[in-house]
């Protein structure tokens, strides 16, 4: 691979993840406030030829600096002309050229499992192989001593990040044989371990005595409806209440909520737009548009949350003044900085270890909503619409860890039916005999 034209190396640019608020379409470099030099981030784009010999435009973003742009442009230069690849390359080389290539169009944390993945396991495996000699037999032997490894905890590799690994190579072959390059992928035959499905478990009084006991706790939990409250008591005081109280009742992922802004709430129709997520890359937090389409969704609001979100607009417009825009975050850190959602994770571990509560993640929160709409009542359809899912098998599987009062209404509802028609047969059979 090779970069032309000595322009093109150099070819920066600004633009932001504002949406325009008729066409709900983001405004890109045409946002009007790009006029202030903090909006927005840097972006570069080269023309590279592949190794088929097109042509291709490569286009990296979310830099701080035109300076750190343009600099990141000129390494990406040296780096491809220092190892070209060909069609005789090795593995290494096409997985380099392939995450280069593949990342424009890939959302930020994807590409970052796709490097790590590369980087840890890919190339010091496989690296050294010829890449028109890989075969499945290397690809085997690859996850087999993969899958003796221990983590830095002390535990085996998970099914789950041998298939993600699997995953990497694959679409990196796939493009290989896409670019004719090779004409079988070697990562589709192998068989590796199922990985194993961990259904979220509810904080029963019994459970709880244990976890105080012993300290073991199930790997996902969800707090009943009496704990969920207690921990909201505990932090009414803290600036991310509204944060917290909106995670919980309405299953937002940390990413989504660390993204919304006040133009996403429609205070009219009481609905809130899930139109963008902040993710943590190499260089900073990034907007980027959800993690799927169906993703892409608008969150119905009660009355008190609506109430809650107003305060919290109040004390902001209170804190910015003059600077406070409809295109600011509904969520910042005391400095007004963006909230990473690592930092989210972080602060949330901390209060609950403060509350006293039984241990469950952040993302535990999101388990928690899906099974408080159930006890509500609402219909299954409704709560994949609320946790932005393309299947409704992903919400049956995983989000509906069923509260303990669920199951003796269900219980109950199933002794009484039962009663009832054994009840009309008796009467049925006394009715018959004679005499009667």
């Amino acid at each position: 691979m090779a970069m032309t034209g000595t322009q093109d190396r150099d070819m920066v640019y600004r633009r932001c993840g504002c949406v325009g608020a008729a066409t709900r379409k983001r405004l890109g470099n045409r946002c009007a406030r790009l006029a202030d030099p903090t909006h927005g981030s840097w972006y570069f784009a080269v023309q590279v030829t592949d190794v088929s010999g097109r042509r291709k435009r490569l286009r990296r973003g979310g830099f701080p600096t035109a300076v750190a742009a343009r600099q990141a442009a000129r390494d990406l230069t040296r780096s491809l002309e220092a190892a070209p690849v060909t069609g005789y390359c090795t593995v290494a080389q096409w997985l380099h050229y392939w995450l280069s290539v593949v990342e424009q169009r890939i959302r930020p944390t994807t590409y970052k499992a796709y490097r790590d993945h590369v980087r840890l396991y890919l190339i010091p495996h496989l690296g050294l192989v010829p890449l028109r000699r890989l075969s499945r037999r290397h690809v085997v032997r690859m996850f087999t001593t993969v899958a003796r490894r221990r983590t830095r905890y002390g535990k085996p590799i998970s099914a789950a990040t041998l298939e993600r690994i699997r995953a990497t190579l694959r679409a990196a072959l796939n493009e290989a044989v896409r670019e004719d390059v090779i004409r079988d992928n070697p990562a589709r035959g192998p068989r590796l371990p199922s990985p194993r499905h961990i259904s979220p478990v509810v904080w029963t009084p019994r459970r709880v005595a244990a976890w105080r006991r012993t300290g073991e706790h199930p790997a996902v939990a969800v707090w009943t409806v009496e704990q969920l409250t207690e921990f909201l008591a505990f932090v009414r005081d803290d600036r991310l209440f509204a944060l917290w109280w909106l995670t919980a009742l309405r299953g937002l992922r940390r990413a989504e909520v660390v993204g919304l802004r006040w133009i996403d709430l429609d205070t009219d129709r009481r609905e809130l737009a899930i139109a963008r997520q902040v993710v943590h890359t190499d260089h900073g937090l990034f907007p980027c548009p959800p993690k799927s389409a169906s993703s892409q969704r608008g969150i119905a609001l009660d009355l008190d949350t609506l109430r809650l979100l107003h305060h919290q607009e109040r004390a902001q417009r209170g804190e910015l003044g003059h600077d406070w825009s409809p295109s600011a975050a509904m969520f910042t850190r005391e400095n007004g900085e963006a909230i990473d959602p690592n930092y989210l994770s972080y602060r949330f571990h901390k209060l609950v270890l403060a509350s006293g509560l039984p241990p469950v993640r952040l993302h535990d929160l999101r388990h928690g909503a899906a099974t408080l709409a159930l006890a509500a009542g609402a219909d299954l359809r409704v709560v994949q619409g609320l946790l932005g899912h393309a299947s409704i098998v992903l919400t049956a599987d995983t989000y509906t860890s069923v509260l303990p009062q669920l199951y003796h209404d269900s219980a109950r509802a199933t002794a009484r039916l039962v009663l009832q028609a054994a009840r009309k047969t008796a009467r049925k059979v006394n009715n018959a005999r004679p005499g009667t």
